[in-house]
């Protein structure tokens, strides 16, 4: 380390983690810790006795402000929260919060269609907050996100939009008079800013003086760092430096955090080397007003994706660094010694939090004032947030008091008799010409705090003729009897392999009374198989299972796909370890379902984002479609990234590629399902609506009557802007589940011009835009005619079109 200038100390510092939040199931579950700050904690301030914690990301319900006090036994209790006076669900009311102790700024990014809002509240006579008003900037438009960071120093009150000028960023200046009225002063932007930036992603400030990161900065997301002073005699605001960390390469997002603290910056980069990270230090000559690099620190034990550089606090002679996805991304707190008579870093010791699992990011979040410590746990509970207390004591050292957390939102269940679509809507869902039968929570089928549901699949026992959905989670699967419809019953849950990780995608089919399961991203994970026969006559439930039989040639896969004609499964988009056959079909011989045994590999070396062939999902069927050349044979119809992929595998030691069918506009080739008479392949593209390469739902239409040579023959567009996920084909009726907007049921008799014939939308807040959350998928195969459909954060809807109910 080369030798500093002199660190002075702060009450209070506080700097957030670049986030980015994607929620895809064509993301891979290994992104760097450092982009998982979602929840809980997601910011954090320290008042007089008092703890803020934010929790604004909730899309089911308002942004909401914790506060913490202790209570007569000393442990800190929650005495009241904080919500805008016009709360609404997803307005990230908290995005951003700082207090001086007598003043409370929060920003809320999302309020007025992403224009954003900053809010200030005032202590009353009771200690308690009272909201005062807002800060209202002139210029700020839909989309710039106006809060995204807020400081306050003396009678200045810093608040960025990060989304304004095309996301070029700027921060806006107001200064509180005599009378407490606050005035807009100045609008803030680097001199050398360009679209996407993200100028005011970050935001420190200290004195006259304020610094801004912009770890976007020239669409490398190399970054930079924009100091500003205030000038007393003009009343102005001027540029005074920008700062550069040397050597830093793209994707270092230098800036992403930052802290002024007099006369030395320091600016994270929590990308930098392969996302170890760093924190540069910058000093400021007295005499001429120059800044230059004084040091560079990085983790003594770093390793790949820590993010080391994430947040900062200084506490005493300490400065902290958070590294939230450090030791497995349980996170880290690094405490810096600051020798300030030598000027040095004298030394560093490890803050942990305790009981800490993967994932959680301890250190995403540092707030530190005199002897309390707050650090935000931003992956906790499966992106839910978690915080934790930390208390110096006499002797110096630094204890864990609390940890804190917010309570989860959920929506009711509905059993017990069917609701009506009536007026366009069921219990608070809308819907038209679909009855809800049923909804039970994700908290009713063994999913604990931030568990999400994902894939399912379903069974109907051959003996009894009872209906069973088998509904992936985060963590397991749950089995649920649904031949009672209104009445559904959660029978148990089958966890996750041992020493394997918690997944966002996890994936079931079922052969001969057995179902199979595999997870991606989740390490060792393999395929399990369990016998589904234990769900008769269940006494006891709900229980938890064990597997039947596991197959271990495989490590993780995405999907798993069953011909229940031939007893081959299939697990695509394999990685991980084992065998992956590049990521395309691993072929499984299941006809003795509790000894699957390996049977070949086919991949289309043309496909896939790094031609290695890798599917994401398929439908393999035994062929008895128009092409009479291919009847009776093994026919894969891969969705592969980037094109339909359509492979004869009858002979798995030598299956043959029939053809590779690219179209215009591709994002991702996401999955598709076969017509019953196996002459039309429906077909869905997950990330074309989010790109913009369209502005509504397209599915695209394949006439496959000549495997050898698909050919696209329709683009259907849906009603609403939403990304199409799972579809499956019944009869002459298509069932496809579209993220925000639900399960959509399309007439495809005429097959070349289909048309919608009624919806359910499982997410009952926001508009039905191009993102991510809602229905993950549906089984519409029940011969009782119900529809079992999954919603992330929601849980299990049954429902049934209005024409098939008796």
């Amino acid at each position: 380390m080369t030798r500093p200038g002199r660190i002075s100390l702060a009450a209070v510092a506080l700097a957030s983690v670049l986030v980015t939040g994607l929620e895809a199931q064509t993301m891979k579950a290994d992104q760097p810790a450092l982009t998982a700050l979602s929840g809980f904690g997601t910011a954090i301030a320290i008042g007089d006795g008092e703890l803020i914690v934010a929790d604004p990301l909730s899309r089911k319900g308002p942004g909401t402000i914790y506060i913490y006090r202790k209570g007569s036994d000393g442990s800190w209790e929650e005495a009241y929260t904080l919500k805008a006076s016009d709360a609404a669900a997803g307005d990230t009311f908290g995005r951003a919060v700082a207090t001086d102790g007598t003043t409370l700024l929060v920003g809320a990014t999302a309020i007025a269609d992403g224009a954003g809002a900053a809010f200030v509240y005032q202590r009353d006579g009771t200690g308690t907050w009272q909201r005062q008003g807002g800060l209202t900037p002139s210029g700020v438009a839909p989309g710039d996100q106006f809060g995204r960071q807020v400081a306050l120093s003396g009678d200045f009150a810093f608040v960025s939009a990060s989304g304004h000028n095309e996301g070029a960023g700027a921060v806006f200046v107001f200064r509180r008079d005599g009378d407490g009225k606050w005035s807009e002063q100045a609008m803030l932007a680097g001199n050398d800013l360009a679209a996407n930036d993200q100028f005011g992603w970050s935001l420190s400030a200290d004195g006259n003086r304020v610094a801004v990161g912009a770890p976007s900065f020239r669409n490398t997301r190399i970054g930079a760092a924009y100091i500003f002073d205030f000038d007393a005699a003009s009343g102005s605001w001027t540029q005074s430096a920008k700062i550069e960390g040397r050597a830093m390469q793209a994707g270092a997002g230098f800036g992403s955090s930052i802290l002024l603290n007099g006369d030395h910056l320091i600016a994270g980069a929590p990308g930098s080397n392969n996302f170890q990270g760093s924190a540069v230090i910058f000093s400021r000559d007295s005499e001429t007003g120059e800044w230059s690099e004084a040091m560079t620190l990085t983790p003594f034990d770093g390793s790949r994706r820590a993010g080391f550089g994430g947040s900062f606090a200084m506490a005493g002679n300490e400065l902290w660094i958070g590294s939230p996805g450090a030791e497995r991304r349980n996170g880290v707190v690094y405490r810096f010694m600051v020798n300030h008579d030598a000027g040095t870093m004298d030394g560093v010791v490890k803050l942990r939090g305790a009981d800490l699992k993967r994932g959680d990011s301890f250190g995403g979040t540092i707030a530190v004032r005199d002897d309390i410590a707050v650090i935000g746990m931003g992956g906790a509970d499966f992106g839910e947030g978690k915080a934790k207390v930390f208390e110096r004591d006499a002797a110096g050292n630094w204890n864990e008091t609390a940890t804190l957390l917010s309570k989860p939102i959920n929506y009711a269940a509905v059993t017990g008799g069917r609701v009506n679509c009536a007026g366009g809507e069921a219990s608070v869902f809308k819907c038209d010409q679909v009855d809800l039968i049923s909804f039970l929570p994700v908290s009713e089928i063994g999913g604990a705090r931030g568990v999400r549901v994902n894939d399912l699949w379903g069974w109907t026992d051959p003996e009894t003729g009872r209906e069973y959905a088998l509904v992936g989670r985060l963590d397991g699967t749950s089995f649920i009897d649904v031949t009672d419809a209104a009445n559904p019953k959660y029978l148990g849950n089958l966890p996750m392999t041992e020493g394997a990780n918690a997944s966002t995608w996890r994936d079931i089919k079922v052969y001969k009374n057995h179902a199979f399961i595999v997870a991606d991203g989740a390490g060792e994970h393999g395929m399990q198989v369990f016998d589904l026969t234990q769900l008769r006559d269940l006494r006891n439930a709900p229980r938890t299972f064990t597997e039947t039989a596991h197959y271990d040639r495989i490590n993780s896969a995405h999907n798993i796909v069953i011909n229940e004609e031939t007893g081959y499964a299939f697990s695509v988009g394999n990685s991980g370890g084992g065998e992956t056959c590049g990521g395309g079909l691993h072929m499984i011989n299941i006809q003795d379902p509790e000894h699957p045994t390996f049977a070949g590999c086919f991949s289309d070396t043309e496909t896939g984002r790094r031609r290695t062939g890798y599917t994401h999902d398929a439908q393999c069927v035994t062929y008895h479609g128009p092409d009479e050349k291919y009847r009776g044979r093994e026919i894969c119809f891969g969705a592969n990234e980037t094109a339909l992929s359509v492979a004869d595998v009858t002979d798995k030691n030598a299956p043959v590629k029939l053809a590779a069918a690219p179209y215009p506009n591709v994002g991702y080739t996401h999955q598709g399902w076969l017509t019953e008479d196996q002459k039309y392949f429906f077909l869905d593209d997950e990330l074309d609506e989010l790109r913009g390469f369209t502005d509504h739902t397209r599915t695209m239409i394949w006439d496959v009557s000549d495997l050898d040579d698909p050919v696209l023959v329709k683009e259907y567009f849906g009603p609403t802007e939403a990304i199409d996920h799972n579809l499956y084909i019944k009869g002459n009726l298509m069932y496809q589940s579209n993220y925000l907007s639900g399960l959509r049921i399309v007439d495809i008799s005429d097959v070349e011009n289909p048309h919608e014939i009624g919806y359910f939308d499982t997410v009952p807040y926001g508009e039905n835009s191009a993102s991510f959350g809602g229905s993950w998928s549906n089984y519409p195969f029940f011969k009782s005619g119900v529809i079992v459909v999954t919603s992330g954060t929601e849980g299990v809807f049954v429902l049934k079109k209005k024409e098939i109910i008796p």
